[in-house]
């Protein structure tokens, strides 16, 4: 017998049986979940993969209001677009990586733009990134935030500040 016979009888026949048989018989759905484990020891795997019929206890990723609402600008050009051309009023977050208060307070404002529900988006721009527009700007120190309506600043902070007084100066762009 030819050796190419031998291997289609011994691989291909099982296969096509199986897959024959599959369409035949609907075979119970399965999912495959890739299950991160902590590490006991330098030899047991980070990760495994594991079949279930019905779903395990997973978390599920979603977008949220706050994903549609908050973009970081990537160059002049998309700052003008989405700023200030922009019909919806604009909060524009000029920070730094470096910056120990930039990063307190990112997810305050974050969290309250989200609160608003779309009636202020958030631009967050990176000084380090676009010095010409820090310049443009006159952000002299980090973390400084302006509000953008119709293409105007209307009001602007340097510095930390607490969700009270950041719900005031959303309402201030926003109003009643």
């Amino acid at each position: 017998m030819p050796l190419w016979k031998m291997a289609q009888r011994l691989f291909l026949n099982p296969a096509l049986a199986h897959s024959i048989k599959s369409l035949i018989v609907p075979a119970q759905p399965m999912f495959t979940v890739l299950v991160r484990f902590r590490k006991a020891h330098c030899c047991q795997p980070l990760y495994t993969v594991q079949r279930f019929s019905t779903l395990p206890n997973v978390r599920h990723f979603s977008s949220s209001l706050k994903h549609r609402v908050t973009f970081n600008v990537q160059d002049a050009d998309d700052f003008q677009e989405r700023v200030v051309a922009s019909e919806t009023p604009v909060v524009v977050d000029f920070h730094a990586q470096w910056c120990g208060p930039c990063k307190i307070l990112a997810p305050r404002l974050e969290k309250m733009i989200a609160k608003q529900q779309g009636k202020v988006l958030m631009a967050k721009v990176d000084i380090d990134d676009h010095t010409d527009l820090a310049i443009e700007y006159e952000v002299s120190a980090v973390p400084t935030v302006l509000a953008i309506k119709n293409g105007d600043v209307v009001d602007k902070f340097v510095g930390l500040k607490d969700e009270d007084q950041l719900e005031a100066f959303l309402k201030k762009l926003i109003g009643p």
